[in-house]
């Protein structure tokens, strides 16, 4: 089932032409086209779906410096103060708040990691305070258990997933942008190579500037362009309990579980490692650049079935621009939830807190999370397809960083000087070739 979400109206009307075309209503391409807008641009967004429908509105919705990649740590912190900003601005409601995120442990590696990865967060400005054993179990009592350690992000915080695409979308057209759902891009016009135009189901927009934000479609999209973009999907599984009277944070993490307060009242419930692998045509194509992170991390996911490659978002397949495509056939990616995950999360999550046993489920949902070989996301301008610039690869980030991230996109398309470097989301550095930098954290 879809995961709980608002939806909204579309534009009406296609538009002839555009200063700025859009591929892709999630997170980034949402705030990309309101930023964009924001500076003057005409601006179209175009979304197969319905905005918001895919990872946007399946995932745990934190928004965190804690324990990011130091390549991402810029982006998640811009981002931050972005979220804030994006509700002053527009008066939409996206749920943000920084209540803070809570981790404890019981693993002395894993706290020992967020000790050093703290250290480093410090010397940059992030504050973030580690906790010894009494202060862990003290601030984490409904848990009735003892810890070794945790870590408090008092920064940090969270955003509902089923409101946020679909308030900046709003907030998009308010700017005077246009919106269209159930509209697919099928491909990209060049005139002497470069951007001139974007094909889609309803016809065509005339522009010289596109950014593909569309997830797990980004590499099958890419490669319609010959354009390697290395990407594949774990599916994650994910649950909604009502809490009612609990006494429970709006955000923790403890023994791989995490729960997170949404805006219904209800809290999501995750297992983090539970994640599955679909083998594709795609995954085996790219498959020896992902070693060094399923080395890593081989711990955290496990082989799955054939929903990956029923899907189609993994295609090797050609399409043709006048002839519906695989984004057509399967309008939303809506995987079915491994039934053993689900009642693994809940056995566990009521191991910690025993109340959540007789908690009602009110839902339960998995997502396509798109991932590159180092977990790290391809934002910039594809030099082969001048006036083409990709956002894709967040590798289950993205919520959380996408006001930064959409905002170094709309740097980059306007000249703008960055709000962070852009140089270490370089899609270069997939080069075949290259070695791949998989970080610990």
């Amino acid at each position: 089932m879809p995961a709980p979400m608002r939806f909204i109206q579309s534009s009406s009307t296609l538009p002839a032409e555009a200063d700025a075309v859009i591929i892709g209503g999630g997170i980034i391409g949402t705030f990309a086209a309101y930023y964009l807008a924001q500076r003057g641009l005409k601006v179209a967004l175009v979304e197969k779906g319905v905005v918001g429908g895919e990872q946007s509105s399946r995932n745990w919705g934190w928004c965190r410096q804690q324990n990011r990649d130091e390549r991402e740590l810029p982006l998640a912190t811009k981002a931050l103060d972005l979220w804030e900003q994006f509700g002053i601005e527009s008066g939409e409601e996206t749920g943000f708040r920084r209540c803070g995120l809570f981790y404890v442990s019981n693993d002395e590696s894993e706290i020992e990691t967020w000790a050093r990865w703290g250290e480093y967060a410090r010397s940059i400005g992030v504050k973030t305070r580690m906790l010894n054993s009494q202060e862990a179990t003290e601030r984490g009592q409904f848990t009735k258990q003892v810890w070794k350690g945790g870590v408090h992000s008092q920064m940090d915080g969270i955003a509902d997933p089923g409101l946020a695409v679909p308030a900046v979308a709003r907030a998009v057209m308010a700017l005077g942008g246009t919106v269209h759902q159930a509209c697919a891009a099928r491909g990209i016009e060049t005139t002497g190579g470069a951007v001139s135009g974007v094909v889609t189901e309803r016809g065509t927009i005339a522009t010289n500037l596109v950014i593909h934000a569309g997830g797990a479609w980004a590499s099958s999209f890419m490669r319609q362009l010959d354009v390697r973009f290395p990407q594949a999907t774990v599916r994650q599984s994910i649950l909604a309990v009502g809490t009612g009277h609990m006494s429970l944070p709006d955000a923790f993490y403890g023994d791989s579980m995490s729960i997170t307060r949404r805006g219904d009242g209800a809290h999501s419930l995750a297992y983090s490692g539970r994640a599955k692998v679909d083998p594709t045509m795609q995954f085996l194509r790219f498959q020896k650049q992902f070693i060094p992170m399923f080395r890593q991390r081989w711990k955290k996911v496990s082989p799955g079935g054939l929903q990956g490659f029923r899907a189609g978002h993994e295609t090797l397949s050609r399409w043709v621009l006048d002839r519906p495509t695989p984004m057509e056939a399967r309008r939303i990616l809506d995987p079915v939830p491994d039934p053993k995950t689900i009642r693994l999360t809940v056995e566990r999550v009521s191991r910690l807190i025993p109340e959540v046993a007789r908690a009602p489920m009110v839902g339960a949902w998995a997502g396509f999370v798109d991932s590159t070989p180092d977990g790290v996301p391809v934002i910039g301008e594809i030099p082969a397809v001048p006036g083409l610039i990709l956002a894709a690869g967040f590798s289950g980030h993205g919520f959380g960083i996408g006001p930064g991230a959409a905002h170094l996109v709309a740097d980059i398309a306007t000249g703008h000087d960055p709000i962070v470097d852009p140089h270490p989301y370089r899609l270069a550095r997939f080069t075949p070739g290259e070695k791949i930098d998989v970080s610990e954290f």
